[in-house]
């Protein structure tokens, strides 16, 4: 049972990646159209300005709208086939549950007066893509989501014979969603606001827990990453009222990095809120993660060091500069446990050192993402310059906490393998591929189609071929593979492909490639798409 949940669990965190993949891409641009609108620089009504405002209101639609993308996103992310059409019921659902809400408030006279979200705010009800509804925020396209990819991987293969025939597959899900969503829609009703309080409740005791709440978020969030849970640590504060919620220029802005940045549209606004202690998880990444790099080189042997820096500076690089921290972590994660329970203590210690100082930054991912949210916002808004410094200390701190345990406990981490080579072995493949693919930009090399295809092949058959493939996702970093029998796993292979890191935990595999996830997912779909056209 308990196995069924965890499972459960990895899967909805799997699939709700998929949406959050681009949110940073949005956050970076409305940062930028921030300095454009921003009338220390530029005039109001000028060229500028009125660029910025355009290309501001059109990303802001993003972030006020968050709880359809989840549901598509989710829908589609944890259908096992056919997930564009998961995607659409799961659309089409979302609109249905908004119309059926808002008739059902009206009819049972629950609806309170208000014409806007802003007038709204507090009342427990909201105005959504024109509808007046039970304000769920994106709790609701989690759930409809995932009620659609219930009843859509049950059912989507469920055929009819005669005259029935056309209303068989995809069409037999949406016709059961529809009396579900008409449940939903009067449950929620009455239901949600008890919900509601729950989770305002919650809000409170983060609140009010302080540094302490803001150490266990952090400890957690980074403890977590070895079973992908840590993705529901950090989304339900980011984007959900867990996080928080204010009234922004009349709008209702839910969760903490929309309210960061719906503030840093608007100059006026003085510091920024509490919210933003659950934006600083970015520390490890920034600054973190040199202090390991440091100390795996220090206590490495002599004849492996040449061979480990190598290495080390492109994962480093990558963790710094993209927030991409699985290279480097996967070296230790399971070769040294208690390391990584002191590195997710220190995670979370850090973190709260930055709160208690006053910090209202927004850095959840590498310096790139930080520079461009925080320095439009400025130093008198978030004090960045100290978090900053709080980092170069963290890095001091573990470079000498790593090093002390690495020699006292003989620790195997990077360089330090008994063999008489000179190969630091964790990382060496890694680093090649991301030479190799750096080279081939640099040099404007592409590869043919048929290059690409046989990688993909390679791919799938050291996943077990085809067959053992019951479902294929990816998050930032790495592939994550639903299959039939992990003992058809071929490691060696995998990291024959650029793979950095393979965990394996009953049929759910991860496979690392950092930033060139993307590039294998691309690479396994269209190996799969081309073996089953040739059934």
């Amino acid at each position: 049972m308990r196995d069924k949940v965890v499972k459960s669990m990895q899967s909805f965190s799997k699939a709700m990646i998929g949406p959050v993949l681009f949110l940073p891409v949005v956050g970076m641009m409305i940062a930028l159209t921030a300095i454009m609108t921003n009338t220390a620089f530029v005039s109001e009504g000028g060229l500028m300005w009125t660029v910025g405002k355009f290309f501001n209101s059109m990303l802001n639609s993003i972030m006020g709208n968050l709880s359809i993308l989840f549901c598509v996103g989710i829908a589609n992310g944890m259908a096992k086939k056919k997930k564009a059409d998961a995607s659409f019921v799961a659309l089409m659902s979302y609109i249905m549950f908004l119309g059926a809400n808002s008739k059902w408030l009206e009819l049972s006279g629950k609806m309170v007066e208000g014409a806007t979200a802003g007038a709204l705010y507090g009342t427990g009800q909201t105005i959504q893509l024109g509808f007046h509804v039970t304000d769920m925020g994106v709790f609701l396209g989690m759930i409809i989501g995932v009620l659609v990819a219930i009843v859509h991987n049950k059912h989507c293969d469920t055929e009819f014979k005669g005259g029935f025939a056309p209303y068989g597959n995809s069409k037999l899900v949406y016709m059961i969603m529809i009396p579900v969503i008409a449940g939903l829609s009067i449950g929620v009703t009455y239901v949600w606001p008890g919900v509601a309080n729950g989770i305002s409740a919650l809000t409170g005791f983060m609140s009010t827990a302080g540094a302490a709440g803001v150490f266990v978020y952090g400890f957690l969030n980074r403890f977590l990453i070895p079973t992908g849970l840590h993705h529901l640590i950090w989304s339900p504060f980011l984007y959900s009222a867990v996080g928080g919620q204010a009234v922004i220029g009349g709008e209702n802005v839910i969760g903490a990095k929309p309210i960061f940045l719906a503030l840093l549209s608007d100059p006026t606004a003085g510091m920024m809120p509490d919210t933003s202690r659950f934006l600083t998880y970015g520390l490890m990444k920034t600054f973190g993660i040199i202090g390991v790099a440091l100390a795996f080189y220090v206590t490495a042997r002599k004849a492996k060091k040449a061979n480990l820096k190598a290495q080390m500076i492109p994962a480093t690089l990558t963790a710094v500069i993209a927030g991409i921290t699985e290279p480097l972590e996967f070296t230790f994660i399971f070769a040294a446990p208690l390391l990584w329970l002191v590195y997710s203590v220190l995670d979370g210690f850090f973190q709260m050192v930055v709160y208690l100082i006053g910090v209202r930054v927004c850095a959840t991912n590498g310096i790139l993402d930080f520079l461009v949210l925080n320095l439009p916002a400025g130093i008198g808004r978030t004090l960045w310059p100290l978090y900053v410094l709080v980092g170069l200390v963290e890095i001091l701190v573990i470079f000498l906490v790593f090093k002390f345990m690495i020699e006292k406990l003989n620790l195997k981490t990077p360089g330090r393998e008994e063999d008489d080579t000179d190969m630091a072995l964790d990382l060496n493949v890694n680093a090649a591929a991301v030479k190799k693919e750096l080279k081939a930009k640099q040099s404007g090399n592409s590869e043919t189609e048929e290059d690409r295809l046989n990688q993909g092949r390679i791919i799938v058959e050291a996943l077990g071929g085809k067959e053992n493939i019951l479902s294929l996702e990816n998050c930032f970093s790495r592939l994550r593979v639903e299959v039939a029998d992990n003992s058809r796993i071929d490691e060696e292979a995998l990291k024959g492909t650029g793979a950095a890191g393979i965990m394996k935990k009953g049929n759910d595999v991860q496979v690392v490639y950092g930033l060139s996830v993307s590039k294998m997912r691309t690479l396994v779909d269209d190996a799969l798409e081309k073996m089953e056209s040739q059934k």
